[in-house]
């Protein structure tokens, strides 16, 4: 009558390792004004589970006149749809002058998801 050492993963676990994959895919995204990427950036701000599949993905520009911040919005939307387990991408920014703008902009837009 030993106990079992199985562990059972529950859906917050699931949350969990499906927000590190999404982060790190997101982080892994490369600037191309400095080459450098988001995550050694610190543009990725934080990357939560909303909801089975429905990520949200908060990040912030360099610059709050950032030329491509919508670009950078979409590239992080794609990134993260890219994901497998990944059904919709949330992503906002902030600290830009244009964030309202173009937070709606990157809702509307759709990519294909695995």
């Amino acid at each position: 009558m030993g106990m079992c050492s199985c562990t059972k993963l529950t859906m917050e676990d699931d949350m969990t390792e499906l927000v590190d994959k999404v982060r790190k895919q997101v982080g892994a995204l490369i600037d191309p004004e400095t080459g450098m990427s988001y995550e050694a950036m610190g543009m990725i701000q934080s990357v939560k589970e909303v909801s089975k599949g429905v990520l949200r993905i908060d990040f912030t520009p360099t610059s709050p006149y950032c030329p491509i911040a919508l670009k950078m919005a979409l590239d992080i939307k794609k990134a993260a749809l890219g994901v497998s387990g990944v059904k919709d991408a949330k992503v906002y920014v902030h600290g830009h002058v244009m964030e309202e703008k173009i937070n709606e902009l990157v809702q509307e837009s759709k990519f294909p998801t695995k």
